[in-house]
């Protein structure tokens, strides 16, 4: 195997890869990134068994040479010190060499490197996927959705099934949602395409972060394709596995209040920050509780009180107030990612009663749902 590529590319794509690369692994040659040539181009594969990142680099793109390919065939090189190397080559070009035995040698202008590789028949190969369940969206628009429900996955292990995100397809409508069991986020976009029957499965949250962090903020379509144990991310020039998290998903749809009796509609801008400033004396460990209560004359009072340190209250202005009067505690954290994520200046936020969960919206956007559960303080 004998090729010469252009440096920039190479690095694009070591790095995308490496984000499934771990050195935390019981099969020794996952440390390494697989790499295979054809007169195509160049195929990078890295993978932890739970996601795999597959990224092509093609051989020509608009008439423009990007690899030349001398003689094709496959290796696997550590991934670590192989990412390391291309970064820090000093020329545009790299040329890569395999010789007997898997020993590789890197060569950028007067640069030269000998890598030991390893077999690339070894290397596992990726899941087969037949493609019938495929859906599409925009690149932006998907990352909006990891971006507004990602952040309430579980981060503890007790109840596997609450680290991912729940994705739901029907007719042509897509629902993401996550929650922790103390708080909940869902949102619904429309797909691109109507599918018949409808899909259910959990994707592992830590997997859409990592395909977030991958994917350009573009309108092109990416394609996704379901199957039983797996799902596939289509990009151009780039493949997504994750594999799905295995059990159902709790039914969410009775958590949230159909009715209200306090309704708050607020400056989201403000409301935010004033419930970080109250937040500050609230930091110690688990008691980050912040206080609210409704006043007259459309104002809301956020307080919060720490014997040891102090207290602070502030007062904000509603833009209304209908109902009952109110007074709730809510972790301020839990508040805080929730209003980061939510699009739109005002909000809307509908109390059920101060041990209730209540529930925030953007004013006039119902593809948005942020449900928060109340800190029970005696």
């Amino acid at each position: 195997m004998r090729f010469i590529i252009q440096r920039d590319r190479l690095v694009h794509s070591v790095q995308e890869v490496m984000k499934a690369v771990t050195s935390r692994t019981t099969i020794p040659i996952l440390t390494g990134i697989k790499i295979s040539v054809t007169t195509e181009g160049v195929t990078l594969t890295g993978s932890d068994s739970d996601i795999s990142i597959q990224s092509f680099i093609p051989a020509e793109v608009d008439g423009d040479e990007i690899v030349e390919v001398k003689n094709s065939g496959g290796i696997v090189l550590n991934a670590r010190f192989f990412s390391e190397i291309v970064k820090k080559l000093p020329m545009d070009t790299v040329e890569i060499e395999v010789e007997n035995n898997f020993q590789t040698i890197i060569r950028s202008g007067k640069a030269e490197f000998n890598l030991n590789g390893l077999d690339p028949e070894e290397y596992p190969h990726l899941p087969i996927i037949e493609e019938e369940n495929i859906f599409k969206l925009p690149t932006d628009l998907l990352k909006t959705l990891i971006r507004q429900t990602g952040f309430a996955v579980s981060t503890s292990e007790t109840r596997p099934i609450l680290t991912g995100v729940n994705l739901k397809v029907q007719d042509d409508e897509l629902t993401c949602i996550a929650t922790d069991s103390h708080r909940l986020a869902m949102r619904t976009a429309k797909i691109e395409n109507k599918i018949t029957g409808t899909y259910s499965v959990v994707i592992p949250g830590k997997s859409l972060n990592e395909l977030s962090k991958i994917l350009d903020d573009t309108n092109e379509l990416i394609e996704i394709v379901i199957t039983d144990n797996q799902v596939l991310f289509k990009a151009e020039n780039l493949l997504f596995f994750s594999r799905l998290l295995e059990g159902n998903y709790p039914d969410t749809s009775r958590l949230i209040p159909s009715d209200s009796k306090t309704d708050v509609t607020v400056h989201t801008k403000d409301f935010l920050q004033a419930i970080d400033r109250a937040s500050l004396l609230a930091r110690e460990g688990r008691n980050n509780v912040v206080k609210l209560t409704t006043l007259e004359g459309r104002i809301i009072e956020v307080s919060s009180n720490t014997p040891e340190i102090g207290k602070v209250i502030e007062e904000v202005q509603a833009e209304a107030i209908e109902g009952e009067d109110l007074k709730i505690s809510f972790s301020a954290k839990f508040v805080m990612d929730a209003l980061k994520v939510l699009e739109g200046s005002d909000i809307k936020i509908n109390f059920t009663g101060a041990m209730r969960p209540f529930v925030i919206r953007p004013l006039h956007d119902d593809s948005m749902l942020q449900l928060i559960l109340p800190v029970r303080t005696y």
